[in-house]
């Protein structure tokens, strides 16, 4: 029997608690365990229901969601957190990840994915919604631009376009998702790893992500 994902829903209108709780219900090994409308108590609530998952919003009254992560992040995490948001600010996107949440959806397109980010939270892997993956890429692209003019030694040692596949490795995009955003195709795409683990004498594609923040093309 497939072990059930335990869910627990946070978010200051009740409309969407209930919209998700149904969508999510027809998911045969999802489970709703709780919902918070405010963040005040939500440690305990997720402590005490044993939720596998936290689906939070970041604007909550009496404790934001920024403020229930920094909780979490200083009592230990009791589940991981999946931040659904009507903000895609880059510095509040980044402010979260790195206190620990492990994904992050806007609103608009949450009916889309938040199943399969539940799925990939569950299995250890960070998430973004496709809206957020491009803000972050388009970000780092101008970063590259940047870069390029105060490092030439990178400029020279990499291309422009594998500056922009090594970006999108550190993001965690698939050949196929690469292939898609640069429209190239998935051979291409593969040529030009093998020439940048070349170029840069690395072992793997850790390798590659470890350069790519290292260099500032996408901030850790």
């Amino acid at each position: 029997m497939t072990k059930k994902i335990r869910i627990h829903l946070a978010d200051d209108h009740q409309v969407l608690i209930d919209g998700m709780r149904t969508l999510l219900q027809t998911i045969s090994n999802f489970e709703i365990v709780g919902f918070s409308l405010d963040g005040s108590t939500l440690f305990e609530e997720v402590t005490n229901n044993k939720a596998d998952i936290l689906i939070l919003d970041i604007s909550m009254p009496k404790k934001d969601g920024i403020e229930v992560i920094k909780e979490f992040a200083r009592n230990g995490f009791p589940c991981k957190v999946i931040i659904l948001s009507s903000y895609d600010d880059l510095k509040i996107i980044k402010e979260v990840m790195k206190l620990g949440a492990s994904a992050y959806l806007t609103k608009q397109c949450a009916g889309e994915n938040i199943v399969e980010a539940i799925q990939a939270v569950s299995n250890g892997e960070e998430y973004f919604s496709n809206l957020v993956r491009e803000k972050i890429f388009d970000t780092a692209t101008k970063d590259i631009i940047k870069l390029n003019k105060q490092k030439p030694n990178i400029n020279s040692l990499l291309t422009e376009r594998e500056l922009e596949i090594i970006t999108l490795i550190a993001l965690e995009y698939s050949g196929k998702e690469i292939s898609e955003q640069l429209f190239i195709s998935t051979n291409t795409v593969e040529t030009h790893r093998k020439n940048i683990i070349k170029k840069l004498n690395a072992k793997n594609t850790i390798s590659l992500v470890k350069f790519a923040i290292k260099n500032n093309l996408i901030k850790s």
